[in-house]
């Protein structure tokens, strides 16, 4: 699946653009997944969040809508990543699994000054369960230093099936190589001057990208840090528009998802 979606849904320059004027805050959710396919929720990166709001956003949205979660800032904000076993557990055992089948990766953002630290990074990686009772967990690693642009943390993520988070943007590095069953990207070069953020050629070139990495390929125009095999069934995909001129976010993603087919 191809899924296509915005940051959070709490924004006040959408309202009277992408939110009808006059539309209570409290339905604001219940729009927007009727017109993206997917929402990486921001809150669980600044606190724990209560069993009873994943149920309820789960029961506000329709059936094949999927949630993305970040993963709490006090989780990867740290000095020593291998010391974060209870504070990942605490987000896991936070009601997550409320959200049940519409439950979807968890983005693990780190900031800009962490460097790669090979064994210690391993560490954290291998902190990072598999399943949450019956349920599968998948697991993206946003990484924001150069120093990760390596050969060897690609291997590294590979090794445990965690998703290098894909970024458009000039301020962090590009890392496309794929390392799980599952692309996650992060677009942050909308534009003001663009209609929708992105121009019609960027977003047709977001979509072959798409596709490619969905049928289990890997986008020819994008550069790579290691040898790339297909993936017989192909791979699952998650596009979120994040920023830039965040005002358009979801004008963006409602443009690529039209150019998927609806």
């Amino acid at each position: 699946m191809i899924k296509v979606g915005i940051g959070g849904w709490v924004f006040e320059p959408w309202r009277g653009v992408f939110y009808p004027e006059g539309l209570p805050q409290k339905r604001e959710l219940e729009h927007a997944s009727r017109h993206v396919t997917s929402i990486e929720i921001n809150g669980t990166y600044y606190g724990s969040q209560k069993p009873e709001s994943f149920r309820k956003w789960a029961a506000e949205t329709p059936e094949d809508f999927v949630f993305a979660l970040k993963g709490s800032r006090y989780t990867t904000n740290r000095r020593v990543l291998a010391e974060a076993g209870e504070s990942v557990q605490r987000l896991i055992d936070s009601g997550i699994t409320e959200l049940g089948d519409k439950l979807g990766p968890i983005n693990w953002q780190f900031m800009e000054t962490k460097k790669f630290e090979p064994e210690d990074f391993e560490a954290f990686l291998a902190l990072l369960p598999k399943k949450e009772g019956s349920r599968k967990l998948r697991h993206a690693v946003e990484v924001r230093h150069e120093s990760f642009k390596s050969p060897e943390f690609v291997a590294l993520a590979r090794q445990y099936g965690v998703a290098i988070v894909l970024a458009d943007s000039d301020h962090f590095p590009m890392i496309a190589d794929p390392t799980a069953d599952f692309v996650y990207a992060r677009l942050q070069a909308a534009s003001e001057d663009e209609a929708v953020g992105y121009s019609d050629a960027a977003l047709d070139q977001w979509l072959d990208r798409a596709k490619a990495f969905a049928e289990g390929g890997f986008p020819e125009d994008l550069p790579r840090l290691s040898d790339h095999t297909i993936v017989k069934g192909g791979r699952d995909v998650f596009i979120y528009m994040i920023n830039g001129f965040k005002p358009k976010a979801p004008a963006a993603a409602m443009a690529l998802i039209e150019r998927l087919g609806g």
